[in-house]
């Protein structure tokens, strides 16, 4: 549909499951797309799966965004390139998960820094080249945001991805006098290369998925026909939105 002809967007975390998804599904919507990895050679897999369909991933790996120096250098070399950012995707995240009387300091800040501290420095960099055109900044929070879970210890990956979905909302106030639209998504439960041992054992398996309507894992697809909505022009009044997809298990 060319949905995306003519824009430039930043994908983060372009190695594998929503990411990867994501860098295909915008190229084909005619989208030039940037995108980088902590994983050298998962991103080079995802850059030979868009050239097989004839299209190109830009951007590099390994790039550690929680560096702010590396946030910067990833960021400025798409605008350089490419002479404009219209659509910043923020999807990669890392946490860490335990009870939090057990929870260790290093894994708190490790979760804060994978989580939301590469948001915001991207987001730092990207904002002087998304305001020239009015570009649209997503980001990838969670149904953490809004509840708990019984099944794992998940207060730092809560905290985070409540941030996430705050800043969002302070994003689009400040946004909006230069064009800049920004919208958060919360995926439920989501079947990925990272969850799939949690999908395969049916003891984990049906506890992840209690209290799930739908009474199945989301697809990776699922979540990006989402954002990719959200980038086009398509969504251009919808702006400091949370947009929860999760099969149903926060509507009780």
């Amino acid at each position: 549909m060319n949905r995306l002809e003519g824009k430039v967007a930043l994908i983060t975390g372009t190695g594998g499951g929503q990411g990867r998804v994501a860098a295909l599904r915008f190229a084909r919507e005619g989208a030039v797309v940037v995108g980088c990895d902590t994983d050298a050679a998962a991103h080079a897999e995802t850059r030979r799966l868009v050239e097989a369909e004839g299209f190109e991933l830009h951007g590099s790996a390994p790039v550690d965004l929680g560096d702010h120096e590396q946030a910067r250098t990833w960021v400025e070399s798409a605008a350089e390139q490419f002479g404009r950012i219209d659509v910043l995707y923020n999807n990669a995240s890392a946490a860490r998960f335990g009870p939090v009387a057990e929870f260790s300091i290093v894994d708190w800040h490790y979760t804060i820094r994978n989580e939301i501290d590469l948001i915001f420095y991207t987001t730092k960099y990207a904002w002087k080249h998304l305001a020239v055109r009015g570009g649209v900044i997503i980001n990838i929070a969670s149904t953490a945001a809004w509840g708990g879970s019984k099944v794992a210890g998940i207060s730092a990956h809560c905290a985070a991805k409540g941030a996430v979905v705050s800043f969002t909302r302070q994003l689009a106030v400040e946004g909006a006098p230069v064009g800049i639209r920004a919208v958060s998504i919360s995926p439920g439960f989501v079947k990925t290369p990272g969850t799939a041992a949690f999908v395969e054992n049916p003891v984990t398996r049906r506890a992840l998925l209690d209290g799930v309507l739908q009474d199945r894992p989301g697809e990776p697809e699922e979540v990006v026909s989402l954002a990719l909505y959200v980038a086009s022009d398509e969504a251009g009044f919808m702006t400091g939105s949370d947009l929860v997809i999760d099969g149903g298990l926060l509507a009780i």
